[in-house]
C-alpha cells in the first residue's frame, strides 16, 4: 500500500450528539457531586458490610476446603462473594479489594480444575483481602498492595499455566 492514498477519516463524535449540555438528558453536575458525597458518607457502612463478606467468604473457603467430588457448589459460592466484594471496594476507596477481588474470580473462573493447589490460592486471596482490611490499605495499597497483588498475579499465572 503506497503512503501517497492513504486517506484520514475521523469518525463524527456521536456520544457528544446524544449528552446534552443543560435541558432535559444532561449530566447534571451537581446531582453528580451529591452522589459523591453521599457514597463518601457510607465507607463506614462498607466497612460493616465487607466484614461480613469477609465471614461468608471464610465459610465459603471452609465448605470448599472440606468438600468431596466436584465442588462445583463450593466454589460458586466462594466466587459469588468474590464477584461482590470486588464490586464494592473501589466505589468506597479501597481500589486493592476490588483488584484481589477480581484476581479471585479470574483464578476461579479460569482453573480447569480445583485441587489443593487451586483451594490454597484461593485462601492466599481470602487472607489478602483480610489484610487489607484490617491494615486499612486504601486506594491501590502503595508499595505494600502492589507487592501483594504482584504475587497473588504470580500463584494464579503459575497454577493456570
Amino acid at each position: 500500500m503506497a503512503d501517497d492514498k492513504l486517506e484520514i477519516i475521523n469518525p463524527p463524535n456521536a456520544l457528544k450528539q446524544k449528552v446534552g449540555i443543560g435541558g432535559a438528558g444532561a449530566v447534571d453536575l451537581e446531582a453528580l457531586e451529591r452522589a459523591e458525597q453521599v457514597i463518601a458518607g457510607m465507607t463506614d457502612s462498607y466497612l460493616e458490610w465487607v466484614v461480613e463478606d469477609l465471614k461468608k467468604i471464610e465459610q465459603a473457603y471452609l465448605a470448599l476446603a472440606s468438600a468431596r467430588g466436584d465442588k462445583k457448589e463450593e466454589v460458586k459460592a466462594v466466587f459469588q462473594i468474590s464477584h461482590d466484594i470486588k464490586g464494592q471496594g473501589g466505589s468506597f476507596g479501597y481500589d486493592l479489594m476490588t483488584a484481589i477481588g477480581n484476581e479471585l474470580c479470574r483464578l476461579i473462573e479460569k482453573a480447569d480444575k480445583v485441587g489443593a493447589s487451586e483451594i490454597a490460592a484461593i485462601k492466599l486471596h481470602i487472607d489478602a483481602l483480610k489484610l487489607v482490611i484490617t491494615e486499612d490499605l486504601k486506594g491501590n495499597g502503595g508499595k505494600e498492595g502492589e507487592q501483594m497483588l504482584s504475587g497473588l498475579q504470580k500463584v494464579c499465572d503459575k497454577l493456570l499455566v
